[in-house]
Formats: C-alpha cells, sequence, structure tokens
C-alpha cells in the first residue's frame, strides 16, 4: 500500500521484498533510544510520549545533516526520503514501546522481524492472535487514506514546507492530531462507551432517551 500511494502502481515481487527489507533493516530502535521512552513519566499522554520520542531520534536526520553542508537543492527530496523511511521503520517499535510502558509495566516485547511491518507493529504490542494482526492491518490501511486535508497531515506539510525534516514535521503533526477535534476524539468516544457500558451495568437499555 505504501508502495501503491506513492508510486500509483502496485510493486512487484521484488520490489515489495526489498521495501520490506529495508524496513526491518532500520526498525530496531537503539538501547539509549528505548531508554528515552522508557524514562518518561507513566502519567505522560501517550501522544506527547510519540512526539518527544519522535523529536529524539531527529539527531539522526540526514536531511538536516546535509542541508548543513550545503547540498544542492535538486538533492533535498533524496535526503526528506531517506528520513522518511528511516522514520517509517521505527514508528512501529517507538510506538509499542510506549504503549508497553504506560500500559504493561514496561514489559517490552522484541521485535520479530519474520512478520511484516503491521504484524510486527501488533507482536510488539502484545496482540499475537491472527483477527487482531487482521484487524491492525486494516485499521492502518484505513488510515493510510488521509490526504491533505486533515489538522494533521496539514501541519505535517506546512512544517516541512518552511525545510523542517521529517522528523520535526511529523512530530508536529502528532501534536495536531492529540487535539480533542482530530485524534482524540477516538479516545473520547472509547471513554464514553466505556462509561455507558457502566452505566447499564451490562443490561441493554430499558427506554429510549432522545
Amino acid at each position: 500500500m505504501f508502495f501503491l500511494l506513492l508510486t500509483g502502481r502496485y510493486p512487484t515481487n521484488d520490489e515489495f521484498n526489498s521495501l520490506s527489507s529495508e524496513w526491518k533493516r532500520k526498525g530496531d530502535l537503539t538501547k539509549e533510544e528505548v531508554e528515552f521512552i522508557t524514562n518518561l513519566p507513566k502519567h505522560t499522554h501517550p501522544m506527547t510520549m510519540l512526539s518527544l520520542a519522535v523529536l529524539n531520534i531527529q539527531a539522526h536526520s540526514k536531511f538536516f545533516k546535509a542541508y548543513s553542508q550545503g547540498i544542492s537543492k535538486s538533492k533535498y527530496w533524496e535526503f526528506y526520503y531517506d528520513d522518511s523511511m528511516d522514520l517509517l521503520a521505527k514508528l512501529p517499535q517507538i510506538v509499542a514501546t510506549i504503549y508497553r510502558h504506560k500500559y504493561h509495566n514496561g514489559y517490552l516485547i522484541k521485535p520479530d522481524h519474520s512478520l511484516d511491518w503491521a504484524g510486527n507493529f501488533s507482536h510488539m504490542m502484545g496482540f499475537n492472535d491472527f483477527q487482531m494482526k487482521e484487524c491492525i492491518r486494516g485499521y492502518l490501511s484505513i488510515h493510510a487514506d488521509h490526504e491533505g486535508g486533515n489538522v494533521s497531515a496539514h501541519t505535517c506539510m506546512l512544517v516541512g514546507s518552511a525545510l523542517a525534516d521529517p522528523y520535526l514535521s511529523f512530530s508536529a503533526a502528532m501534536n495536531g492530531l492529540a487535539g480533542p477535534l482530530h485524534g482524540l476524539a477516538n479516545q473520547e468516544c472509547l471513554k464514553w462507551l466505556s462509561e455507558l457500558k457502566d452505566y447499564h451495568k451490562g443490561e441493554k437499555p430499558s427506554k429510549i432517551v432522545i
């Protein structure tokens, strides 16, 4: 799907395997990067943790380094692409580490590189049921079609237009996504459903309230 969104066509088997192998090769966090996340206070909201974790690895930005060395403008896209690929590769472990740190007492699960990108993400969060992995693949697929009109995608492109590298741009996008009228709305909806369930104590509503 990533290949399709970038090129407008489906990858060949060789192209698919090459992309998958690249993400697996680049996806592991260093010990220091993991410790940065696990040292964050657990009361910190996960989206704040995500923004901070991405900013922490911004020091690896190839574009930032190349721009500082005066590369030609015609070469900007190459380093932007490299940074984006590096960040995409690391995101599953970043997010899974945040999840396990905040909700599972810091018990982390090592990556399984025999799995695909989404399957490995599910595994590192602790969900190894096949149906759950398929659910996560579907969820990520739906959210891949987010173009440029929503707050987070627009923010990412706006910050990037100032030649901020992909790490800075993505972190800014996550700050926009954390707003209650954007991504946080999912959390608000789940909270409401949970409260509704508790209110009815497992019983069906006895009447319709308009």
